[in-house]
């Protein structure tokens, strides 16, 4: 059955350079807009919004504010988000917004779900080149391969799905890693689960080798640094069909190790695709900010890297010391849903 493209955009009709690629790169597709008060669960969706020189759409932060209000209000769907920029500035971080905001309000991502374009259009100058094209037309071709994606996307399940757990903490003390065990015991027997520590103090980080010295190592299975990504990391990747990433917040960013290992994770990236791979992730903050360590979890692994991202695959917690987390109003029953719809998204029924 031909599936339809649901677009919702801004108030008043599509205009200037987003309205133009828009119309040419969904010719031919089945294409509905979204009028408020509607459903969107269920839908096949493409976000899609201009931003002004100061990266502020009202229409956007309207979107944002309702898909938090509604956790559950785009359950079912599968989504990609077409953000263009009058400047080179604020595209990247509008859309890792909005798909962050979108997958707790229960949508799901295919790998590298958006498709950003700044004001010069300077981004696309690599796949303008691959291509043989100019910036516009490279452009175009982004947002109509996006929507094929969007609607052709069907999540991976397998029988016995097998996980990868990263982390880089200390079990002595970690409140991450409490919530994850807690986790992993719900799902016991349905799955086979890796944990791997980052915490040995010989992780180097990348050092943005050129292309060739990267893609050299890449096809041969390992990165010019070696070391534990290379010997336990990159196998168990391999094989994973989701991975789960335990992130304490760390000067609301991501810990250095595990932004040292998704750097690393190029090499590999050069020769395998990871688009049947899930990414979820545990994210535990002292005091505020693990929205923005998990907007770094959907920019590094489902933008960049090209992980999916099923819906709902992040919890957010918030306690500081050591064994506060499992004390929290509500936990147990937080985990158990986490763990079980874990499985619901990588598990064949």
């Amino acid at each position: 059955m031909e599936r339809e493209l649901t677009l919702v955009t801004g108030p008043g009709p599509l205009a200037g350079r987003l309205g133009k690629t828009l119309n040419a790169a969904l010719e031919g597709q089945t294409v509905r807009f979204y009028r408020e008060g509607e459903t969107l669960e269920n839908r096949r969706i493409l976000f899609a919004f201009s931003l002004p020189e100061n990266g502020v759409n009202a229409g956007l932060w309207g979107l944002l504010a309702n898909l938090r209000d509604d956790p559950g209000c785009l359950r079912g769907s599968v989504g990609g988000v077409v953000i263009d920029g009058a400047g080179d500035l604020y595209t990247k971080a509008a859309g890792r917004e909005l798909i962050l905001a979108a997958s707790l309000a229960g949508c799901a991502f295919p790998g590298r779900p958006l498709a950003e374009a700044t004001g010069s259009l300077q981004n696309f100058t690599v796949q303008a080149n691959n291509a043989g094209c100019g910036l516009a037309e490279a452009y175009r071709l982004a947002v109509s391969d996006l929507a094929g994606r969007v609607l052709s996307f069907a999540a991976p399940r397998r029988a016995r799905p097998k996980i990868l757990a990263l982390h880089a903490s200390s079990r002595a003390t970690s409140n991450t890693l409490d919530l994850w065990s807690r986790v992993r015991e719900h799902m016991e027997g349905a799955c086979e689960v890796r944990e791997t520590g980052l915490r040995n103090g010989t992780l180097e980080d990348c050092a943005g080798c050129p292309y060739t010295t990267c893609l050299h190592f890449g096809e041969r299975g390992g990165c010019f640094y070696g070391g534990v990504m290379v010997q336990e990391v990159f196998p168990a990747l391999r094989e994973a069909d989701a991975v789960v990433l335990l992130c304490p917040n760390y000067n609301d960013a991501l810990s250095a190790n595990l932004t040292a290992a998704v750097n690393r994770m190029t090499a590999l990236y050069r020769t395998t695709s990871f688009e049947d791979k899930a990414v979820f992730a545990i994210v535990v903050s002292g005091y505020s900010g693990g929205d923005i360590v998990a907007s770094q979890v959907v920019s590094a692994l489902c933008v960049n890297k090209g992980f999916w991202l099923p819906p709902s695959s992040i919890l957010l917690e918030t306690a500081n010391d050591a064994g506060a987390a499992l004390r929290l109003p509500g936990i147990e029953g937080r985990l158990e849903r986490f763990a079980e719809n874990l499985l619901f998204q990588i598990k064949a029924p």
